[in-house]
């Protein structure tokens, strides 16, 4: 993300900005000052919600054509310079934050790339101007400085966690499609994404993937705690098939993972039993020992980095799909949701989650997803101005 505007038709403390301004006839607003902003500052990537306003009370863009100049700019491109993404398909709107009506809009861009964004709020004046920006995650603390430096905000912590939750349930609440399931997850032909009524969703299992992993027990408003967790997540799948391929994005190796075949690259039951393993009702094609293939000289030298990309996806998908089972079975909680940017245009993690979830659990548990997958901390957030 840079200054340079692209036109186009995308674990932790949370923390809220708030200056106080002035109205008209020199009174204090009851509202936090425009423009509203949440964000959630992850070890790889940064999700940003950006709250428009379209109620008739717009008093206060009449102050300044700043505000004017950043709500066109957001409102009207899905990319900011190289990086930034506008997520143009979850956009939220008649929504009511406070006592006011408005428009979410979703844009994400790398965290290495905060310097760029910095910079870019300068040149918008955000500097200038009197705002309301909520943030969370590890970045919070990491760059509080330099928001205070670079655009004179400065942080005040909340919780994460509770932030993430609080985002779950006001955006299931007012998106009657958020959550789904995949039927069939082993087939493409048969294979469909079903909407799922997560209107009564407790008790369930968060299942949080982003650079790692945290599983949350929620069994109620606000009413959760942390069970356990993994650093094996999003950040080390992408870390690994950067050394490995050679990739630079994320995008980048999933391109590579659906393209490729694990099973040259890990050992799979029928490599060590020549078939099934039916003492313990093992598939032949089940995995036995991920990248166990690459033990042997002649299998490094012909292997794709497809193959690497594929079989890396599927070490970490199974990791945590494994730790979310026993983590199911051990709370007695039925229901899983997996959320997280590490499933964003990653049908492939989806759906090897589904099967594992249904076939190890011999149908008692069920993979649940979320549309709107890392935004949860970032929604959170913005729903905590006071």
């Amino acid at each position: 993300m840079s200054a340079n505007n692209q036109s186009s038709n995308g674990d932790c403390g949370c923390q809220c900005v708030r200056r106080t301004s002035a109205n008209k006839t020199g009174e204090t607003s009851n509202d936090p000052p425009m423009p509203w902003f949440g964000m959630d500052i992850g070890g790889t990537l940064t999700k940003l919600v950006y709250f428009e306003p379209t109620d008739s009370n717009t008093d206060e863009e009449s102050k300044t054509e700043t505000l004017k100049n950043i709500r066109r700019y957001l409102t009207k491109n899905s990319a900011y310079g190289s990086s930034g993404t506008r997520d143009s398909h979850l956009q939220m709107n008649n929504v009511h934050i406070r006592d006011r009506i408005g428009t979410l809009h979703f844009i994400r861009f790398p965290t290495s790339e905060m310097e760029n964004f910095l910079e870019l709020a300068k040149s918008k004046g955000m500097a200038t101007m009197a705002s309301t920006v909520c943030a969370t995650g590890g970045g919070a603390y990491k760059f509080e400085n330099q928001f205070l430096q670079e655009v004179n905000l400065k942080l005040h912590k909340y919780d994460e966690l509770d932030s993430t939750i609080l985002g779950i349930e006001f955006i299931d609440a007012h998106n009657q499609s958020e959550c789904f399931y995949w039927t069939n997850p082993e087939d493409d032909t048969p294979c469909q994404k079903i909407s799922f009524d997560f209107s009564n969703p407790y008790p369930f299992l968060a299942v949080n993937i982003g650079s790692g992993v945290s599983m949350l027990v929620v069994t109620g408003p606000r009413e959760y705690r942390r069970v356990t967790g993994t650093s094996l997540g999003g950040g080390t799948f992408l870390g690994l098939c950067c050394l490995l391929t050679g990739c630079s994005t994320f995008e980048e190796a999933i391109r590579l993972a659906a393209n490729g075949d694990n099973t040259s690259v890990d050992k799979l039951v029928r490599d060590i039993y020549g078939g099934n393993y039916m003492k313990f009702d093992l598939p032949g094609d089940l995995v036995a020992s991920s990248f166990g293939q690459m033990n042997c000289q002649e299998r490094r030298d012909s292997v794709r980095k497809e193959d690497l990309a594929r079989a890396t996806l599927v070490t970490i998908t199974n990791n945590i799909g494994s730790i979310a089972r026993m983590c199911a079975v051990n709370e007695r909680i039925q229901r899983v949701v997996f959320i997280g940017n590490f499933l964003r245009v990653n049908t492939i993690s989806m759906k090897l989650l589904s099967t594992a979830m249904e076939y190890w659990s011999r149908g008692s548990l069920k993979a649940l997803f979320l549309e709107h997958e890392g935004y949860f901390g970032a929604v959170g957030c913005l729903l905590e101005l006071k």
